[in-house]
């Protein structure tokens, strides 16, 4: 079966386009120079996503690679070892710079670590020989995990134990606003501890671009120095800061994309395939050939991708309840 109608997009939540409220937003935008005088409509997007995951100060980047590098090329001396959940997004998926660019040593975890896993990891002192651990990347939600969710509890374990060896924290937090849906909380219940955090805004609540890094006043401070190193210094950067306010205006709309990724899952199941409930909108579904069921599901028009030995679906703000049922009748026809 070879389907001509329109492909369901299903890759990654960050497939979405600007709605026209969104392009009107950003064409109406207020702007300046970000890199000279601190663009007006930056610095509001800014100081909002400050106040809402609990930091002092946040910076805009283009990206949450570039976010998560920045913070660790400010906290990691060259040479350092630092500790990340297996299949973090900084071990596996930002083409080395953690060790390239920050000169860190990583070390992975269990994809979720304990705390008697993590105190054991850090180890105790040695002699002078002995490799420096100083830092300590966490993430939530977990995307090689599929999605999963670390509850405030864990995360204050985890913290205490990372502070109590001297380490510094910083929270991946791309899809922070899904696990604090998923919880019913807000997002800076979840950073509580962490010395900076970094969140997208093109993940899920529909940005075209963004991501802000937050903590101290003086860590901002530090990170648009280093944004500017790399090549981040925007200037008329209110076109893209208007559309991450749109964007936060939408973060209660994920639970309908955490209920289309359940009923996917069960249709899946209901279908033979292995899939554990997802706990957002990330589903990780068990198959006994990845590439030959992703040709397959390409056939009729329903678009996955491959994640740690599984079919990856991701549900979105342009994906509707209709449209996930679509999917399950096209995949039903081929598998």
């Amino acid at each position: 079966m070879v389907t001509t109608a329109a492909a369901i997009d299903l890759r990654s939540d960050t497939v979405t386009r600007p709605d026209e409220r969104m392009r009107a937003a950003m064409a109406a935008a207020e702007v300046g120079d970000d890199v000279l005088d601190h663009d007006p409509t930056m610095r509001e997007l800014e100081e909002t996503v400050a106040e809402r995951v609990g930091v002092d100060a946040a910076l805009w980047v283009p990206s949450g690679s570039m976010g998560n590098l920045i913070a660790l090329m400010i906290h990691l001396r060259r040479g350092d070892r630092f500790l990340a959940p297996r299949g973090a997004h900084v071990l596996g998926a930002e083409l080395g710079t953690a060790a390239w660019l920050a000169g860190g040593m990583p070390d992975p975890l269990a994809a979720k670590p304990t705390p008697q896993e993590l105190s054991a990891a850090i180890g105790g002192k040695g002699p002078y020989y002995t490799m420096r651990t100083s830092l300590l990347v966490l993430e939530n939600t977990h995307n090689g995990a599929g999605g999963a969710v670390t509850q405030p509890d864990d995360h204050a374990k985890l913290v205490a134990v990372a502070k109590e060896a001297g380490l510094t924290v910083h929270l991946d937090g791309a899809r922070l606003w899904n696990a604090a849906v998923a919880l019913g909380l807000p997002p800076a219940a979840l950073t509580v501890g962490a010395d900076s955090v970094q969140v997208c805004l093109s993940k899920g609540l529909g940005a075209p671009v963004g991501s802000l890094v937050g903590g101290s006043v003086e860590f901002v401070a530090e990170a648009r120095r280093v944004r500017k190193m790399l090549g981040g210094g925007i200037r008329q950067g209110g076109v893209l800061a208007a559309a991450g306010l749109v964007a936060l205006s939408r973060i209660d709309d994920l639970a309908q994309d955490h209920a289309n990724a359940r009923a996917l899952a069960e249709g899946l199941t209901e279908f033979g395939w292995q899939v554990d409930p997802p706990e957002t909108n990330i589903v990780l579904a068990g198959v006994p050939d990845v590439e030959f069921a992703l040709a397959g599901l390409a056939r009729v028009g329903v678009l996955g991708t491959p994640m740690s030995g599984k079919v990856r679906f991701v549900t979105h703000r342009d994906v509707s309840a209709e449209q996930i049922r679509d999917a399950l009748t096209r995949i039903h026809a081929v598998h």
